[in-house]
């Protein structure tokens, strides 16, 4: 095996990067800096290879039971792939004919040579119009929602997560290069889903991820991801009337998911420091635009469904170099704990990393992802209400993200 002059700057590269991770936490890394070093070690050393081609299309059929009448038709799955090796995949579940499909944007874009892109970070749909949000390749993919053929890119630097209220779509961005701690404030870019183009954006907070719109007002989980000794801790409230900023209120570090529920209340994911300070899980109500209760549990993603939160965590900590994974559920109209489980066959024990989680509108299913090891294909997970496997099948690399369409 060769190593191209390429490949030796890379390392080079990798190096210096890890050796800045290293010191800016104090000489202790964060999750996010060792699965970014990790997975640019084994693109330099272990795969050597050409630019990678795009995989046809897998139809895995018989998978469960066809529903050709089914309100909920079908669910896109964005499977993240490997930083820097650009294998984002998008799969598809056809709830009509009771299938898998591995692939299908390759299928519905062979003239797309290098297919989705590098790192598929989230999805939604809206009206018509299926949105995917490529991270490291800096753009939106807008596909047609019932065939995945491409309508447009839009060009967003570093974009992270997408939202929609009244026909404009909201995507947070770094902006900033992968790991540059310099990085600038990120922004949220405002989309008209009509034209699909960029009308304005609006500073926030460091590395913006996760957003909701309640009320007319867009809040925005800053985390400063990029500056582990001096992390975010805010959420950005934004007047969507006006699209400015009005304040930021102060809940905990390194914050990520961001769900509201049907109450008017939000659930706040903090990431911690990976060390001293462990993950948690804030409410905020947006009446008083302050948080109102703190659970001291891990969460790392949740999925809010009528009155139930479904939570799963795996939380790595850089003293011990050990995950912990860990599942809760929370009825968020009481705001309390619950004992139940939403899987109680003994399947997350064979859950490596979970890394999706989503709820079937109208079942009630709840379908959860295996990133694994990160750098092979994933497993979904289908359980049914009483938290027993119906079914899995094989993904793309680090499945992440989840949208349903309807009939």
């Amino acid at each position: 095996m060769k190593i191209s002059q390429s490949d030796i700057l890379k390392y080079r590269r990798t190096s210096l990067l890890f050796l800045e991770a290293i010191l800016s936490n104090g000489g202790r890394l964060s999750k996010k800096f060792l699965v970014v070093i990790s997975i640019m070690f084994s693109v330099t050393f272990i795969s050597c290879r050409k630019e990678a081609q795009p995989i046809p299309e897998e139809v895995v059929d018989t998978l469960f039971p066809a529903e050709p009448n089914a309100v909920v038709k079908g669910l896109y799955l964005v499977n993240e792939g490997n930083m820097d090796m650009n294998k984002a995949s998008l799969d598809y579940v056809d709830f009509t004919k009771g299938q898998y499909r591995r692939n299908v944007y390759n299928q519905a874009n062979p003239e797309v040579t290098k297919g989705l892109g590098d790192v598929g970070n989230d999805i939604g749909v809206y009206g018509s119009k299926l949105y995917v949000i490529v991270n490291n390749s800096n753009k939106v993919e807008v596909l047609n929602v019932n065939t995945g053929k491409r309508i447009q890119q839009i060009d967003i630097t570093n974009c992270r997560y997408i939202t929609f209220s009244n026909g404009k779509a909201y995507v947070s961005a770094y902006l900033g290069t992968i790991g540059d701690p310099n990085s600038p404030n990120g922004i949220v870019a405002q989309i008209d889903t009509g034209t699909l183009k960029e009308i304005k954006r609006i500073d926030v907070g460091r590395q913006p991820e996760e957003m909701a719109v309640v009320d007319n007002k867009l809040y925005v989980a800053n985390s400063g991801g990029y500056t582990p000794s001096n992390y975010e801790h805010t959420v950005s409230v934004i007047d969507l009337a006006t699209f400015t900023e009005t304040k930021r209120i102060d809940v905990g570090i390194n914050l990520h998911r961001l769900k509201a529920d049907k109450y008017g209340d939000l659930y706040v994911t903090s990431r911690g420091d990976y060390g001293d300070i462990p993950s948690k899980l804030f409410v905020i109500s947006t009446q008083t635009d302050r948080v109102k209760k703190t659970f001291d549990i891990a969460a790392g993603n949740l999925v809010i469904s009528d009155d139930l939160a479904y939570i799963y965590s795996d939380e790595f900590n850089v003293i011990t170099g050990q995950s912990t994974v860990s599942y809760a559920m929370l009825n968020v109209k009481d705001e309390t704990l619950l004992t139940r489980k939403f899987i109680t066959d003994g399947t997350d024990k064979l859950i490596k990393k979970p890394y999706g989680i989503a709820i079937h509108p109208i079942t009630k299913d709840v379908f959860v992802t295996d990133a694994t090891d990160y750098i092979t294909p994933g497993v979904l997970y289908c359980f049914d209400t009483s938290g027993k496997k119906k079914w899995s099948v094989q993904t793309g690399d680090i499945p992440a993200q989840f949208a349903f369409i309807y009939k």
